[in-house]
């Protein structure tokens, strides 16, 4: 069964958002995860988001017990203040209920276009110093809910041909020239990974 964030939108909904913006000239792009998200997030901010939307006591009763079960390990149980349940069916939905402020925050594209699919995130910008400012949108939006970019993920990466490109949800992107006589650009995408090799051409729709 494949868990999907969000009602009728996947991770390939996601993956046509970052080469449908980069035809519109958004081409500098900030790219990063969250640091430790599934297990950051404080349960006392989650439960507040929950309510924001339901008010069924039984169901917020429910919520609160699955947050306090903990976990064992080596015999002990381990109760912990913030995390959302690891490897439950609930875990992924907890999640995007506490993240979607973020995307509230963003309604207007004064920072550009973000794109998130749980914890990963990009943002779409049409200048160096466009994308410096939505990075520390972002910081901030993130700090205001606990949590942080993770460091070693996270920079501004330009996308052009010759580029170094942008990997985001297992594909790596890059923008390449679709025809050569005309000079065309397009973003093209494979499997992230240092042995793989183009899955899409400019037939498939992947750019214009």
């Amino acid at each position: 069964m494949q868990l999907r964030f969000r009602p009728k939108r996947s991770a390939h909904d996601a993956l046509q958002v970052l080469v449908e913006e980069s035809w519109r000239g958004r081409r500098w792009v900030v790219e990063t995860d969250i640091a430790n998200c599934f297990s950051a997030i404080p349960h006392d901010k989650l439960m507040q988001a929950v309510e924001e939307r339901v008010c069924d006591q039984a169901i917020l009763r429910l919520l609160r017990a699955m947050l306090r079960a903990g976990v064992m390990e080596h015999g002990v149980v381990r109760r912990e203040v913030t995390g959302t349940p690891q490897g439950g069916v609930v875990s992924p939905l907890l999640a995007n209920v506490y993240l979607h402020r973020i995307d509230r925050a963003w309604s207007t594209r004064e920072h550009g276009v973000l794109v998130r699919y749980a914890d990963d995130a990009i943002v779409m910008c049409s200048s160096r110093q466009q994308a410096e400012a939505a990075l520390g949108r972002l910081t901030e939006l993130l700090a205001d809910l606990g949590l942080e970019p993770k460091a070693a993920k996270t920079r501004i990466v330009h996308l052009q041909v010759g580029g170094e490109g942008v990997d985001f949800l297992g594909f790596h992107h890059r923008l390449v020239r679709a025809w050569a006589r005309t000079g065309t650009k397009q973003v093209t995408f494979w499997p992230a990974g240092p042995r793989t090799r183009p899955c899409n051409t400019p037939e498939t729709g992947s750019g214009r």
